[in-house]
């Protein structure tokens, strides 16, 4: 296999095993209610075996060693909530800790399952329960990965030298309880990555206008909104109102067709204008708003003027140019009041002929 292959191929395995577990507060939460929960089944199985060795008969009866190893994993297991979880779960740290907390405890099962007498013992089945647990947590990959280290652990540690007909079918029953626990995960994955394409989906839908393709109203707003924020800090930042003039006359004369294309056509027109970090929205009807960063280099009279030439060339066809209102944002002002000055000066623009720009100072 070329080398480019197995390199491709390794990349995807990391990727599969070290996928980010959480992208924001409420996913890193769910992450953390279910290590809360991780700690408490750990708890009750560590009572349990420590149950197990005192009352029943046989060659964990009062067993020190085993009793001491419940007792230590009763105490680290609340020892994980000092680990900084929420942010963990963010990136690589996530899937790392999931992996060393299910080889730990892997580890702790297959000690005590030795000390119980090897194979004989029912200890061996908190091995299932640990792959479950890997099965609503990690990736396809993950799982494979943990059931594969479950099982070689018990296979050398437990089986060998000798092997018997009952470590044979626990190994086999392990194999194919390890492929079970990968398809619930690859399918509860699966169904997160939907969900998550279908909010992000909606979320664009409800952001963006659908004739244009760029940001409506609402998007442009809220953009705005952190922009006057930013402005506390020194970041200046400028409001321009578009106004198309005289585009009735392309709907009357050739249809709303051809006025649905033009006002497409300005969209790009604008956003080719300003640069890739700035805004331009589609505000209704014939009215555009750009939301642009001030520059020692770039005034606001000068990229209002750019979009104004910008409407006058991809509208001279139907004779279609634009009244263009400017404001800078002030620190502390109020979104409907900056508006309102673009708006006035856009107004100012259109009452003196169209085909202008106005600056607004606050």
């Amino acid at each position: 296999m070329p080398v480019g292959r197995v390199r491709q191929a390794l990349a995807t395995v990391r990727a599969g095993l070290f996928r980010t577990l959480a992208d924001d507060d409420d996913r890193a939460s769910y992450w953390v209610r279910h290590v809360r929960i991780g700690v408490l089944i750990t708890e009750i199985s560590a009572f349990a075996v420590a149950g197990y060795a005192l009352l029943t008969d046989g060659p964990s009866h009062h067993n020190v060693w085993l009793l001491g190893l419940a007792a230590a994993v009763a105490v680290a297991a609340p020892a994980m909530f000092l680990l900084p979880l929420a942010a963990m779960m963010r990136d690589w740290r996530g899937p790392a800790f999931f992996y060393a907390w299910s080889i730990g405890t892997a580890a702790v099962v297959i000690v005590a399952t030795r000390l119980d007498g090897g194979s004989a013992s029912p200890l061996d089945a908190l091995l299932f329960l640990t792959l479950t647990f890997t099965a609503v947590a990690y990736s396809p990959q993950g799982v494979v990965a943990m059931g594969t280290v479950m099982t070689s652990g018990y296979l050398l540690f437990v089986e060998l030298p000798g092997f018997t007909d009952t470590g044979a079918f626990f190994l086999t029953v392990m194999g194919v309880f390890t492929i079970v626990c990968a398809m619930a995960s690859a399918n509860s994955w699966a169904s997160y990555d939907r969900q998550v394409l279908l909010i992000r989906t909606q979320e664009m839908l409800a952001s963006t206008d659908p004739l244009t393709g760029i940001p409506n109203r609402r998007r442009f707003l809220e953009r705005v909104s952190r922009a006057v924020d930013a402005t506390a800090w020194g970041h200046r930042s400028v409001v321009v109102l578009v106004d198309l003039d005289g585009f009735k006359a392309v709907n009357d004369a050739d249809g709303h067709a051809a006025g649905d294309a033009l006002l497409t056509a300005v969209g790009v027109a604008l956003g080719a204008a300003v640069r890739e970090t700035d805004t331009v929205a589609r505000l209704g009807g014939d009215e555009f708003g750009v939301l642009a960063d001030v520059t020692a280099g770039s005034s606001a009279e000068l990229l209002a003027e750019r979009l104004r030439q910008a409407v006058a060339t991809t509208g001279a066809r139907y004779g279609v140019t634009a009244s263009v209102g400017v404001a800078e944002i002030d620190p502390g002002e109020d979104v409907e009041d900056l508006l309102h000055r673009a708006d006035v000066a856009m107004y100012q623009a259109k009452t003196g002929g169209g085909d202008r720009v106005r600056v607004l100072d606050a």
